[in-house]
């Protein structure tokens, strides 16, 4: 059964007083880097990379990435919400963004986080996440409703679980459950023929779908990939991944 996959991984120096963090993103839609530096307990720089994305656009949201320079570590990924308007921002090099903030307050570690979601039969798909190499989260979902298991058990991935996750769970099993819900959410696009678009929907949702910018972000066609089982995500970014465990980094 076809299904959309994704993979995250995230790599800290585990330098706590000053250091930098790598994480890439790869998924059938989208392969995006971000890379990041902090001080004392402060984010003073961060920039992206978009590798293949679906709008013309896409690159040119690495700029107000930016805007995140100066915040306050924090361990919570999805506090970066707070320190800019995400409708702004790619929606996808934000996430990956807060999940590199998060991972610079934790010892030197590689965090993978690989994510399957089948596409759905009568509206139901069953969403899993594994976290490096292990099963953390397996959700029966149907339509917008996690069914099962608990705690789970009737969120709606589409109203208040941000809210909910980050009040009810840790910190580490808020942040896969977020990620999860993410590409439960944004696997039903391979239902749709993408490419038969002009460019990004005015929905004013993500940074090249706002309105002022929507009718100029091009489709790119052949953006959007068929990922087979077999196939390792973010291989291409093993190297620079890797130059972050170097003592230069």
């Amino acid at each position: 059964m076809s299904m959309f996959r994704r993979r995250v991984v995230i790599v800290s120096s585990g330098q706590i007083e000053g250091g930098e963090v790598r994480a890439a993103l790869e998924d059938d839609f989208h392969h995006f880097r971000v890379s990041l530096r902090h001080e004392h307990g402060v984010l003073s720089q961060v920039t992206g990379q978009a590798l293949r994305f679906p709008y013309s656009a896409c690159p040119e949201a690495i700029e107000p990435l930016h805007a995140l320079s100066g915040m306050v570590l924090s361990p919570i990924a999805h506090s970066v919400t707070r320190e800019t308007d995400a409708r702004h921002q790619c929606t996808h090099l934000l996430d990956l963004a807060g999940l590199a903030v998060a991972a610079a307050l934790r010892p030197a570690q590689v965090r993978r986080y690989d994510i399957q979601v089948p596409m759905r039969l009568e509206g139901r798909t069953q969403a899993m996440l594994q976290l490096n190499g292990q099963p953390l989260l397996e959700w029966q979902v149907k339509g917008a409703i996690i069914e099962d298991p608990q705690p789970f058990s009737g969120v709606n991935i589409r109203e208040g679980m941000a809210r909910w996750a980050l009040n009810t769970l840790t910190p580490d099993l808020a942040e896969a459950a977020l990620l999860l819900r993410r590409c439960t959410m944004i696997s039903i696009g391979k239902t749709h023929d993408l490419d038969s678009q002009i460019h990004a929907s005015s929905t004013d949702r993500c940074f090249s779908q706002q309105t002022i910018r929507a009718p100029y972000a091009l489709r790119i066609k052949g953006s959007t990939w068929d990922i087979a089982s077999n196939e390792t995500l973010c291989a291409a970014d093993a190297d620079w991944l890797k130059e972050c465990t170097q003592t230069t980094c």
